[in-house]
């Protein structure tokens, strides 16, 4: 499935890189190269794959020692804001698969710093969203009904406001990291560049997005179900499946083949 021709070669601040209109059901193709992959660097995608596993493990132990059910909302989101950053080592994983190198762990480490201005500053950038959403889920808990057992209609509330707020930031994070940490590790852009690019891509394919996302939710969903120990497969088959995303999407200067 190759790309077709050509980027903007303007250097403009915050441009927008030109996108590919792909199928709607392009996630599933993305997944089974993502398999290929993890087959071809087993040992690589089982050391990230443990290292996020660390993450969600961190997730369940705190709903845990807090004793309280309501921490998993604000951390789950909390880990969808975290997780692309730190799959930016895989993306060269994959990348080096691309070009027909046999990937590395210090390579792949050094991609962090590859464009260490826009890759860090989307970090930031990721980490003042999950602050922001951190304190709303402060404000929404005083909706909370205070005495116990409370009913499903003073419960009504707290569910309507903390899904309506949990669902608009989901998808403005989904947007924008899409494809921006892929696109910044390898172009080296600018990070206005990237979040625009993004946010237009996944307007332009939406019915592929919606597939992929929904793909993304089911399988984090089955990773917290076996007790965070599935991230270990789960978290380099979804960072695999991204940068074949990315690919697919992102129109690029050559013909890319991936397959």
């Amino acid at each position: 499935m190759p790309t077709t021709n050509t980027i903007d070669k303007d250097t403009k601040f915050a441009r927008c890189l030109e996108c590919n209109k792909v199928n709607t059901f392009a996630a599933f193709h993305w997944l089974s190269l993502a398999f290929k992959d993890m087959a071809r660097a087993p040992m690589l995608s089982l050391i990230y794959g443990l290292i996020f596993t660390l993450i969600p493990v961190a997730i369940v132990y705190s709903v845990v020692l807090t004793d309280s059910h309501l921490a998993i909302l604000p951390a789950t989101v909390a880990f969808a804001l975290i997780g692309p950053v730190f799959a930016v080592g895989l993306y060269d994983v994959a990348w080096e698969l691309e070009k027909g190198h046999k990937p590395t762990l210090s390579h792949s480490l050094k991609s962090m710093f590859r464009n260490p201005v826009g890759e860090w500053g989307f970090a930031v950038l990721l980490m003042v969203i999950m602050i922001i959403w951190m304190r709303l889920a402060a404000i929404i808990h005083a909706l909370y009904p205070s005495h116990a057992n409370p009913t499903f209609e003073e419960l009504s509330a707290f569910l309507t406001i903390g899904s309506i707020i949990g669902g608009i930031l989901l998808v403005s994070v989904f947007s924008i990291s899409a494809f921006t940490p892929q696109i910044m590790m390898e172009r080296r852009v600018d990070i206005m560049t990237a979040v625009v690019s993004s946010i237009h891509a996944v307007k332009e394919n939406f019915a592929a997005m919606l597939v992929w996302s929904i793909c993304i939710f089911v399988l984090v969903a089955l990773g917290f179900a076996a007790g965070a120990a599935g991230f270990i497969i789960i978290m380099p088959l979804l960072s695999y499946a991204s940068w074949h995303g990315y690919i697919a999407v992102i129109k690029t200067k050559k013909e890319r083949g991936y397959e």
